[in-house]
């Protein structure tokens, strides 16, 4: 199938799945405590979980070009599923030559998350360590684990003998979770497949919530115009005031940014069929970077122009820039990838910056 049938199909079949089965009863059923279950039961059927897995492993072995789409739309609509992380863990663990479980998958990265220990055994080796902050910790029964020593590992969450979790919903209510392993068992472990990227798990998470910022950026960008439209103020709609238009200008400009970075990054990210190219993880750390200062700038500029009511728990923008201000610090902040972007340009001296950006390649940047 060619690539660009291939993005067709799963554009096509993603814009009808999320329009026709997200609402905003389903986000306040989520915050009630109550997970879209029969949504992640539908997304799973249509094989959204395993769009970025191999063939052998019953995937879609799509590129990331192609599953864009399905990041955009967990942000766009603000789905409160675990979906991007299940996908690239799904993506590491075929690759790996590792059966996928069913269900949720948590993603963790040694160093990052927190320091793990990784302890010999004659069967298979053990993990320890304290994690405080995991995504979606709290909803999944798996994680991957990217260690160290660039191996992946294959844990269960739900071993309450070795594995804890202790839920605390971060600002947009998903269920981070502080997990503690106390010498959990590897299910499986294989060598890291991308190589390439010697922090996989942070760098292709942050490349799956820089295109779920651009969803919901879009989103807030769209709900944003509207309301200066339709709200009529002194007898004209506030929208006609050039100070709101220059604000919203602004917000414009910034939402085209982050969506360019983003894609020109997945077209050079790694997928099953291909292994990350010496571009991939600088076009990454630009995206992350363009729409986390885009998520702070936007939703700064949305409030702005709905006024208090934006704020409310009635109103459905809070639900869009609490995920912005969660999503944005995710993977790395902008700040993080900043300070990495600019030392190993500071390393390649005058005479290889130059080089660098045209190549879109600096040497010393690992991720």
């Amino acid at each position: 199938m060619s690539a660009t049938i291939n993005q067709m199909m799963i554009e096509r079949s993603v814009a009808r799945l999320f329009a026709d089965h997200s609402s905003r009863a389903q986000m306040l059923a989520f915050e009630a405590g109550e997970p879209p279950e029969a949504l992640w039961a539908l997304l799973v059927a249509n094989g959204l979980a395993h769009a970025l897995a191999t063939e052998a492993a019953d995937g879609i072995a799509a590129t990331w070009v192609e599953a864009y789409p399905i990041f955009h739309a967990l942000g766009y609509w603000q789905t409160p599923l675990p979906l991007a992380e299940t996908i690239i863990a799904n993506l590491l663990l075929s690759a790996a030559g590792i059966a996928l479980p069913e269900g949720a998958i948590a993603l963790i990265e040694d160093g990052v998350d927190g320091e793990i220990e990784v302890l010999p055994h004659p069967v298979a080796p053990r993990l320890s360590g304290q994690l405080p902050r995991v995504a979606w910790a709290g909803a999944c029964r798996w994680a991957v684990v990217s260690l160290a020593d660039q191996r992946i590992a294959l844990i269960d969450l739900h071993d309450s003998a070795t594995a804890q979790v202790a839920t605390h919903p971060n600002i947009a209510g998903e269920p981070t979770g502080a997990v503690t392993l106390t010498e959990a068992r590897c299910a499986a472990i294989a060598a890291n497949p991308l190589p390439a990227l010697r922090q996989p798990v942070r760098a292709l998470g942050a490349l799956a919530r820089s295109a779920m910022l651009v969803g919901a950026l879009e989103w807030v960008l769209e709900q944003t115009v509207q309301y200066a439209n339709d709200r009529v103020q002194f007898g004209r709609p506030i929208g006609k005031n050039q100070a709101i238009q220059q604000q919203i200008a602004l917000l414009a400009g910034d939402v085209a940014a982050a969506r360019m970075a983003t894609l020109v990054a997945c077209a050079d990210a790694p997928c099953s069929n291909n292994a990350a190219g010496p571009q991939a993880l600088f076009g990454i750390a630009v995206a992350k970077i363009r729409a986390s200062e885009a998520a702070g700038r936007a939703t700064a500029i949305a409030h702005q122009v709905h006024g208090a009511m934006g704020f409310t728990h009635e109103h459905p923008l809070n639900f869009a820039t609490r995920r912005l201000w969660a999503w944005r610090e995710d993977s790395g902040s902008d700040a993080w990838w900043a300070q990495r972007l600019g030392a190993a340009a500071i390393d390649g001296r005058a005479a290889g910056f130059w080089p660098a950006m045209t190549a879109r390649q600096l040497d010393g940047l690992e991720g």
